[in-house]
């Protein structure tokens, strides 16, 4: 671990995707998948209702190995394009294979067709009760998505369209937003400081500080240049809606917005409707620990600046880099030794881009490319206690990707509510961990903090679904309809979240301009509130039985994408389809907020 101390924040080696990353090797590389395309096109002679169960399996495979060349060289992309986005090479570089990739997909597009629409069902059954066990769900989901595939035509059309439609418009949304320049402007009694900050996680992490002053004026700062950029980002949001809209509701004929999501998730809308009315009907959870925190805080109200509000008044100090590695390597290795190797094997191999500089990409993410090859993992690392979460939230990640890379490419990655269960679970070791070592005084600090940690993850982001089906379902119906009519949804959204408990300042009806996922992945944000209240569950469990849950929970992180979610999870005595199984995860967090209040 000496060495682990000594590390700083650092940028990643991307030669494990693309060793010589010049325009020649690049269309040397894109070349020689194209050669795989145009020999896999050959096999449509062969698809017929009578081909054998091994000729099916070989094209799936056959497609899989296309489907890996391609995420490595377009992952390459978009890692580049997210040290920089300011890059003008880089957004050409994801421009380029953006266009190849959709017109690789468009060739490859009758292969797929062909199994959901084309083939007849009796024969559908026979090949998916033939092929390999680890195929078999994802072959059922893929053939339960037919009634909502167009003609071949009509799908490449839409590929086309979207190259330089809505992902163009989002790639302008996410140039804008990286290079904001943000006024700070901080009173100290008579005295203004002002600073500008080009760097928006270094100003975001000042809403956990413990300097009411700094609290404010980091929020106003935010929501300031988001306000004034209010018009061209909430017109890209209408039109992000109204592609939706268009696409999955007029052309598709889903029932509703979120059931796109719902069904690319494999999860039924029927568990995710019980998920979000559980999470509705329990605000008052929440709400009274907001006041118990005022208490706390001597004041009589809060206002929505301070929601993040520290207990600790003194000023606290950053934390190393090594030093926050130090403790999640620990944290992990006391749960189960092979978590900490996988870090430590991604840290030997440079996948991880720790280091803070202008126009990267905001927020943390880690990016699975190929089973073959361990994930990468970008943060924003600077320091606070949050960071230190984060961290063990994307190694979370990347251990659930690295326990699955036995698995072959299309059924590797969970969908998304599954895939948020392996980075929560990390959390909760990581505190775990914390808790135990801790003074009574720290303990209360640290306990706030996990209650804060379970608002920001689980009701904070059922509202932000309940605002998404509200913003669809208006916009759906009215596409004349404003940024500024949003914005008063958006104010009506954390007004039920908060009750009476929290003051809110008129500039927060502009914090939803702020959530990237609004952008790129509608309806996304629930997948982070069923994960946390699974993970309650499961870390209840743990608690109960000890080492013995451990290899429970490596079956359900093994399993990747592999199993239907519901099934999967059904078999390990949890129904995500009863509000009873959601309300256990309220419960739970009940109980934090009343040790919280009886601890001295």
């Amino acid at each position: 671990m000496s060495n682990i101390l000594k590390l700083k924040p650092s940028e990643w080696n991307l030669s494990d995707l693309l060793k010589d990353p010049s325009s020649e090797q690049i269309n040397k590389t894109l070349e020689r998948i194209n050669t795989k395309i145009s020999s896999f096109e050959e096999s449509k002679a062969s698809l017929n209702s009578n081909i054998s169960s091994s000729d099916f399996i070989k094209l799936v495979q056959d497609s899989e190995i296309i489907s890996e060349e391609l995420s490595i060289i377009t992952g390459y992309a978009h890692l580049k394009y997210a040290e920089n986005t300011s890059s003008n090479s880089s957004a050409a570089l994801v421009t380029k294979m953006s266009n190849f990739a959709t017109e690789a997909s468009n060739r490859l597009l009758f292969f797929d067709l062909w199994f959901k629409k084309v083939l007849n069902e009796d024969n559908a059954k026979r090949l998916i009760q033939s092929a390999p066990s680890v195929y078999r769900d994802y072959l059922i989901h893929e053939r339960s998505m037919s009634k909502y595939t167009l003609e071949e035509s009509e799908e490449k059309i839409i590929n086309l369209m979207d190259v330089t439609g809505i992902s163009a418009l989002i790639k302008v949304y996410d140039r804008m937003s990286n290079s904001f320049e943000f006024e700070y402007i901080e009173s100290r009694g008579k005295k203004k400081v002002k600073k500008i900050f080009t760097n928006k996680e270094k100003l975001t992490s000042l809403v956990r500080s413990p300097k009411a002053s700094e609290r404010v004026a980091a929020y106003k700062a935010l929501l300031t240049t988001y306000k004034k950029n209010s018009g061209i980002l909430g017109e890209i949001y209408l039109n992000r809606i109204l592609n939706w809209h268009n696409e999955f509701i007029e052309l598709r004929k889903f029932p509703t917005p979120i059931s796109v999501r719902n069904l690319s998730n494999d999860i039924s809308d029927e568990a995710v409707s019980a998920l979000l009315k559980v999470c509705q009907s329990n605000s008052k959870v929440f709400q009274k620990y907001f006041l118990e925190k005022a208490k706390m805080l001597k004041v009589r109200r809060l206002e929505r600046y301070h929601l993040y509000a520290p207990l600790k008044t003194q000023k606290q100090n950053r934390v190393a880099y090594g030093t926050a590695m130090k403790m999640v390597l620990e944290a992990f290795e006391g749960f189960y030794p092979e978590f900490k190797s996988i870090v430590q094997k991604m840290i030997t191999e440079k996948h991880i881009h720790s280091k803070l500089q202008d126009n990267k990409q905001s927020g943390a993410f880690c990016s699975t490319i190929s089973p073959s090859i361990n994930p990468y993992v970008l943060l924003n690392f600077d320091g606070t206690l949050r960071d230190i979460s984060t961290m063990a939230h994307e190694f979370g990640h990347a251990i659930h990707s690295v326990l699955a890379s036995d698995k072959p490419i299309s059924v590797q990655h969970p969908s998304l509510p599954l895939a948020e269960t392996a980075s929560v679970f990390g959390e909760m070791i990581l505190n775990d961990a914390l808790l135990s070592k801790v003074t009574k005084k720290n303990k209360k600090v640290m306990l706030a903090e996990q209650i804060d940690d379970f608002y920001a993850t689980i009701m904070r982001q059922a509202y932000f679904t309940i605002f998404e089906i509200d913003a669809h379902n208006i916009v759906g119906k009215n596409s004349a309809t404003t940024s500024d009519e949003l914005c008063d949804l958006y104010i009506n959204n954390l007004k039920e979240q908060f009750g009476n408990t929290m003051k809110l300042s008129d500039d927060f009806k502009y914090e939803w301009l702020y959530i990237p996922h609004f952008y790129h992945s509608p309806f996304y944000c629930y997948a982070y509130s069923f994960g946390n209240l699974l993970v309650l569950s499961l870390y209840q469990q743990y608690k109960n039985e000890g080492n013995g849950f451990i290899p429970k929970y490596i079956n359900i992180l093994s399993s990747g994408g592999s199993r239907k979610p519901e099934e999967l999870l059904l078999e390990n005595g949890i129904d995500i389809t009863k509000e009873s199984f959601w309300q256990n995860g309220f419960d739970f967090v009940s109980e934090k907020i009343q040790v919280l209040k009886n601890t001295e």
